[in-house]
């Protein structure tokens, strides 16, 4: 793994999957912006750290999702450093509990066995309203941008450095991208869009970029998404139920399901999606014997 300068004290961590950002508050302390997985990256982070002699003094999460919080508890017990992030998504990811709300499809047994790393004590919660941290005498702002997750946000380092997370991500994961993942679209393209205020010198994309402007790539990821929406528009003939959905779209955008918790994961995707359509109302719900359906 790699570390790449972004600008000043502000650098980010190439463990291959994705960018991991990190402020260096001096020679030997920094504050990571995320923590990435735990499987296939927590090594090569651990590699990364000890080999530049760095303590982890905080961590500042954008989100809690199973890439971006995968080693918070085991940095937090190693290096005894403090973890902060968005109120709701600290509650989510503080017990296996909690956790079910992300993963309600599976049994509070698999959660725990499959997930239960995930589970972190949050030290600071950022609350909706707020619109700057400070820790460890380092300032930076905070962009709510909700969709992607519930409580996701964006981070500008005091170098004028966006991380914005998942908010946005790269032509490159576009490229391979069947159905990119949004836990509520309507909301996740209004976030988008917040993003054309901003004016920072530059911004890191998780998944996984660099960039000086971000105007175009704000565009390309919203006609993205919706076109993603619109092909699953496309395959919907007359009325389905939700699990009728998910057959033709796996057939149709030749997805691979191998076990059942890649099969929960398409079904979180397609969810957003389905509801994103019956929001802007291509579609309408209704009941067949019994049964909730989708229609056009």
């Amino acid at each position: 793994m790699d570390i790449i300068n972004v600008k000043g004290n502000t650098f980010c961590i190439d463990t291959g999957m994705s960018y991991i950002p990190f402020y260096k508050l001096n020679e030997k302390e920094i504050i990571m912006l995320d923590t990435g997985w735990k499987k296939g990256e927590r090594e090569g982070i651990e590699e990364v750290l000890e080999k530049n002699n760095f303590k982890v003094a905080a961590i500042l999460n954008s989100h809690a999702h199973i890439d971006h919080i995968g080693n918070n508890t085991y940095l937090k017990e190693k290096y005894n450093c403090i973890i902060s992030m968005s109120a709701y998504e600290a509650h989510i990811c503080s017990s296996a509990v909690n956790l079910k709300l992300y993963y309600q499809s599976q049994t509070l047994k698999d959660v725990k066995e499959h997930y239960g790393h995930m589970v972190c004590k949050t030290d600071i919660l950022i609350e909706e309203d707020q619109e700057s941290i400070a820790l460890c005498g380092a300032d930076f702002k905070i962009i709510h941008t909700p969709g992607h997750s519930p409580a996701h946000i964006c981070i500008i380092t005091p170098d004028d450095a966006a991380y914005l997370g998942d908010c946005l991500i790269s032509y490159e994961v576009m490229e391979g991208a069947k159905m990119p993942y949004a836990y509520i679209l309507s909301e996740d393209m209004k976030s988008k869009a917040k993003l054309y205020d901003l004016n920072c010198s530059k911004y890191v994309v998780a998944h996984k970029g660099i960039y000086d402007n971000i105007k175009k790539l704000i565009d390309d990821n919203m006609d993205f998404y919706e076109s993603r929406a619109m092909r699953i528009y496309e395959v919907i003939d007359g009325s389905m139920t939700m699990e009728d959905i998910m057959k033709v779209v796996i057939k149709s955008f030749n997805i691979r399901v191998t076990n059942p918790y890649r099969y929960a994961f398409i079904q979180r995707m397609l969810t957003s999606y389905v509801e994103y359509l019956y929001e802007i109302e291509k579609l309408k719900l209704i009941m067949d014997n019994g049964f909730l359906k989708y229609t056009k």
